[in-house]
């Protein structure tokens, strides 16, 4: 049965609030807190590992109470309206800490702000992207929903950088390098935190109208915490779900590497400007449009599993390549008129790749529902998108770690400008960065192998409970 357009839509359009919050953590953060107000490295490392263990934490809980909600308006929509306001708040104060600030005060500042961002945006975020299993149970539709949910995912995350790269990190007297100007971080809290509001009041008045339509919650009962924890444990044992579990943890561990480091990377390995950073952003919007056609496309022809793991296999072979080829001699020079779009070859492929590999991924958790469902009697979208999004950002947390470990390790200095970093520190950084990304992707590949619920085993799960 195909789902309507308008909602497709309006549920995509909900995740340009993640998009934007994911993207600010993952390539700005450590550097405005590290290189612009001059936290040490493994203080402010330090600061966003605490808070992704407390957003961690919080996951499995309102993916569990979101399941069990009763109310009106449903079990999902009450979290995703009362979420607005506070995501946009907190958001906002995290890009302007008060002036005069310590060393220990800026720590802590980072680490109150950063754990508040995180809560409020998983009590949107674990409701909405639940969704995708009451919406539909078609195994295709599944998969073209999600892909509209990464599609708003990337392209909120990646207008707002590129606002930032473009307008709001510009150079000028007082600093030579645009992504070091303080005041330009301000203004991108400013327009990111209205752009979060607005993409989380859409989705959640666009998809109101489905509330009769949604899952209705278990009966009411009193609560008792052994009852709760074993029903948690029952659901998140199912097989299937382990399988994507563990790969999904090594996984995160590789893109939490390769988002913290990215912008270390442009700005000293590579030596690029904003203006051309910003050109290779602009490059993800077609990574963006063109991912979920490939998950869509390879996902018909080959089924979850299989698209997956080729998929998975060719992107995680291309984002360390560049370094690779630069090691070996191999790529163009910083400076050359060859390298921008060397690297932009190289990244808008490799991201497309990873897009349609993550959309596959959520999907495959979508069919682990009704999976689950079988054995436990209970739906429990909302705990299994919650547990996903638990070993992502749990794990993404050791990624940011081995990252600045990385950095103390070679010893990469404070304040730096681009050039006036030692090529030796810059090469031993690509050289222990190479090796740890590949230890982490073919040990998420070889998880995912585990992972048995195929086209036919989904159908046949649909019959058992008598669904249409």
């Amino acid at each position: 049965m195909r789902t309507a357009l308008s909602t497709k839509l309006y549920y995509g359009f909900g995740s340009v609030a993640f998009g934007v919050k994911d993207n600010g953590f993952s390539f700005f953060l450590l550097l405005f807190y590290n290189q612009v107000l001059g936290l040490p490295a493994d203080a402010a490392g330090l600061a966003i590992s605490i808070a992704l263990v407390f957003d961690a934490i919080s996951d499995p809980v309102i993916g569990h109470v979101s399941d069990n909600w009763h109310s009106r308006w449903g079990r999902r929509h009450p979290f995703m309206y009362a979420a607005a306001l506070p995501v946009a708040l907190s958001y906002y104060f995290l890009w302007s800490p008060p002036a005069g600030l310590t060393s220990d005060q800026l720590f802590y500042y980072l680490l109150a702000m950063a754990v508040l961002v995180r809560t409020f945006i998983t009590v949107y975020e674990i409701p909405s992207s639940s969704l995708v299993a009451e919406l539909t149970n078609d195994y295709d539709e599944r998969t073209s929903m999600l892909g509209f949910r990464y599609f708003f995912g990337w392209t909120g995350g990646l207008t707002i950088a590129a606002l930032a790269y473009t307008f709001f990190l510009q150079p000028n007297q007082a600093y030579q390098t645009g992504v070091l100007n303080p005041e330009g971080y301000r203004t991108y809290g400013a327009v990111a935190s209205t752009l979060m509001a607005t993409g989380i009041l859409v989705s959640a008045i666009g998809t109101h109208r489905h509330i009769p339509d949604l899952k209705a919650p278990p009966p009411a009962a009193p609560f008792h915490l052994r009852r709760t924890l074993g029903e948690l444990a029952q659901t998140l044992s199912n097989r299937a779900f382990l399988a994507l579990f563990f790969s999904g943890m090594f996984s995160a561990m590789a893109t939490g590497v390769i988002s913290t480091l990215d912008l270390y990377f442009n700005t000293y390995f590579w030596e690029l400007s904003s203006t051309q950073i910003s050109r290779i952003v602009y490059g993800y919007f077609v990574s963006a449009a063109i991912g979920p056609i490939i998950a869509n496309h390879l996902s018909a022809r080959w089924g979850k599993k299989r698209a997956a793991i080729t998929i998975s296999a060719v992107s995680f072979a291309l984002f360390p390549a560049p370094l690779t080829l630069r090691l070996l001699g191999l790529f163009p020079e910083n400076g050359s008129s060859l390298l921008v779009p060397a690297l932009l070859g190289f990244s808008v492929t490799g991201v497309s790749l990873l897009i349609a590999s993550s959309i596959l991924f959520s999907s495959m958790v979508a069919d682990a529902v009704e999976d689950s469902e079988i054995s436990t009697g209970r739906r429990s979208e909302g705990l299994f998108f919650a547990a996903r999004s638990f070993v992502t950002k749990l794990v993404s947390g050791a990624g940011v770690i081995a990252s600045t470990t990385m950095l103390s390790l070679v010893g990469f200095p404070e304040n730096a400008t681009p050039g006036g970093v030692e090529p030796s520190i810059l090469e031993n950084l690509a050289l222990l960065y190479i090796p740890v990304l590949l230890v982490f992707f073919v040990t998420s590949i070889l998880f995912l192998g585990f992972y048995r619920i195929t086209r036919e085993r989904h159908a046949e799960n649909l019959a058992r409970l008598g669904a249409s």
